[in-house]
């Protein structure tokens, strides 16, 4: 009987702790693809992907259509004003840089300008009216539990880092049902920097327990792709999300077009670098 087909013993496995149990198991059961031991250090493609990873997502855009909720709280800021709404076509590419910016680029879009007290005012008005109707039309994008599900059940972390207040952002999760898939959930307050600050990556991936080298960013904007960048980290971009520069024109290392080809596409990244040994 060879090595490869003799059943693991009971006293064997017990000796590991549980994630080394875990993956005695998984590699000891699959068959050695392009496997170099030298030295006791495993570089095989199945190991790569076989290590947990820790993938981040951005909020609005990237898991979450949150545009017809946000863009209804800013049309009530500019109607409470005496401005004319904006039309839900033109305010998608608004939306990304937070509640405050979201308004600035409203006011710009009818060249108004206001007092810093004023746009404090208009904020917390905001921010009060899209609380209380946070989910009523936002939606996760389509196929996004089903890739959740794909990810979890290979072991990976998944977490939020997002410039959304971290506090909207978890009752928006909270009320789609989401909040209970991600390890961390993290805002523009929670750190007191925003992305593309490196720092609110890092941390991210730190409370969610996993390690930036073994991490990947998605998201829909430049300030997506920007964070990534600065912490050293690869980044899938989608393109059905916020942003008035095509994400295609950003370069991020993979592009999809839809949730389903989001699995494929983090687990290419995976195997793409080689395996830190230690």
């Amino acid at each position: 009987m060879s090595r490869r087909s003799r059943p693991l013993s009971a006293a064997y496995v017990a000796s590991f702790s549980s994630r080394e149990q875990a993956y005695k198991v998984i590699l000891w059961a699959r068959p050695l693809r392009g496997c170099d031991r030298a030295g006791s250090a495993w570089t095989m493609t199945s190991f790569k992907e076989t290590c947990p990873h820790t993938i981040v997502f951005d909020l609005d855009g990237t898991l979450v259509d949150t545009a017809p909720d946000l863009i209804t709280a800013l049309n009530y800021v500019l109607d409470r004003e005496g401005l004319p709404p904006v039309p839900m076509a033109s305010a998608r590419n608004m939306i990304g840089a937070g509640a405050r910016k979201l308004i600035e680029r409203g006011l710009e879009a009818e060249g108004r300008t206001v007092t810093p007290k004023d746009m404090d005012r208009m904020t917390a008005d905001f921010i009060a009216y899209y609380a209380d109707h946070i989910a009523v039309e936002s939606r996760p994008f389509e196929g996004l539990e089903a890739a959740l599900d794909q990810f979890a059940a290979r072991g990976h972390r998944l977490a939020v880092c997002t410039n959304k207040l971290e506090w909207l952002s978890k009752r928006l999760l909270d009320q789609l049902d989401l909040s209970r898939r991600f390890a961390a959930i993290c805002g523009a307050d929670t750190f007191g920097v925003q992305k593309p600050d490196p720092i609110i990556f890092r941390e991210t991936v730190a409370r969610a327990g996993g390690d930036v080298k073994a991490s990947i960013m998605v998201g829909d904007a430049g300030t997506d792709v920007g964070v990534a960048r600065r912490a050293g980290v690869p980044v899938i971009g989608v393109s059905f999300g916020y942003t008035d520069v095509p994400i295609a024109e950003l370069k991020p290392d993979r592009l999809i077009h839809h949730m389903r080809d989001l699995p494929a596409a983090a687990i290419s990244l995976m195997t793409a670098s080689p395996v830190a040994t230690g």
